[in-house]
């Protein structure tokens, strides 16, 4: 009986941020997709960046692919208003050149934990 009420009082009902389910939240993530897929000629043209439209469409794909085994909606949804901000401030010109190219920082490799991994790839 008082593991019951100690589970009740530990369990939290949370709000969530903008989605009410999983398929709303998905279709936000792909309207964002969207957007900054349309975005991106213009985003080229008006920063001058040494970057082609297709080489930007892979690193947007990159960028959203590194997110894709999120499940929580609130997470979800926060990182969906990031995204959101990101791209009203680049389309708005409110970044700087430097400030779009960090996007494309070179992908970091996730470095060999066992030793048959370390031992190929040169590393002690």
């Amino acid at each position: 009986m008082a593991a019951k009420q100690a589970l009740r009082v530990g369990t939290k009902t949370v709000r969530p941020v903008l989605s009410l389910n999983q398929a709303e939240a998905r279709s936000r993530v792909l309207n964002l997709y969207k957007a900054w897929y349309r975005q991106i000629p213009y985003i080229v043209k008006d920063f001058d960046i040494p970057k082609s439209e297709e080489q930007c469409r892979a690193k947007l794909k990159e960028i959203f692919l590194k997110n894709k085994d999120v499940t929580d909606i609130r997470v979800i949804d926060l990182l969906v208003i990031k995204g959101q901000m990101e791209l009203k401030e680049t389309v708005n010109t409110w970044k700087q050149k430097g400030h779009v190219m960090t996007f494309f920082k070179p992908t970091e490799e996730p470095k060999p934990k066992d030793f048959l991994s370390k031992f190929f790839s040169g590393l002690d």
